[in-house]
């Protein structure tokens, strides 16, 4: 995908072109990856244009006023490299936050990915029962957008942690198949 298809896209001029089935191949393969690492940077230069900020404090975030998102051309992008989440709603960033991603071990994948599943409340069958509050599946394996701790560094198990009121309007604005992209 040249750069002004991938910004096209990224800014919702253009739907991104997804697999048709969610195999996780297909999701994580190289294009996929690259794609999503190009969609971060893009959101980065928006975040700058939008809020008039390039960093914000572990723990924060920001929601343009009187913004709401929803619908087919909501999309999430992440950007692992500055631990930031980025919603888009078309081709206008509505939504910056900070994220703790996955640790040096337990990474958190790259690419594009479907929401799978939705719960308000969920438990983690893998790591002691953790609480997942306002958790969003977006692979087989139980990597989800959730809220929880911000200590401003990786440090989950994989998982995309938020600030729990940005999860919390974030989980409101998504459905099932809203597009999230995950970027180095």
């Amino acid at each position: 995908m040249n750069k002004l298809a991938l910004a096209l896209a990224v800014t919702g001029a253009v739907g991104l072109a997804l697999p048709a089935t969610p195999a996780t191949a297909a999701f994580e393969s190289y294009e996929a990856r690259a794609t999503a690492m190009s969609a971060a940077a893009i959101a980065r230069q928006h975040m700058e244009e939008t809020f008039g900020v390039s960093s914000l404090k572990p723990g924060r975030f920001l929601w343009k006023d009187g913004a709401e998102a929803g619908g087919e051309d909501t999309r999430v992008v992440v950007g692992l490299g500055d631990q930031l989440a980025y919603l888009y709603r078309g081709g206008e960033l509505i939504a910056v936050s900070t994220i703790s991603s996955g640790k040096e071990g337990t990474p958190t994948p790259t690419g594009i990915f479907p929401i799978l599943e939705k719960k308000p409340m969920h438990r983690s069958r893998k790591y002691d029962n953790a609480p997942m509050p306002f958790m969003q599946r977006i692979d087989k394996y139980g990597i989800a957008l959730h809220a929880g701790h911000l200590p401003g560094r990786p440090a989950s198990h994989g998982c995309v942690r938020l600030p729990a009121k940005f999860a919390a309007k974030l989980f409101s604005v998504t459905d099932i198949g809203t597009t999230v992209l995950i970027g180095a």
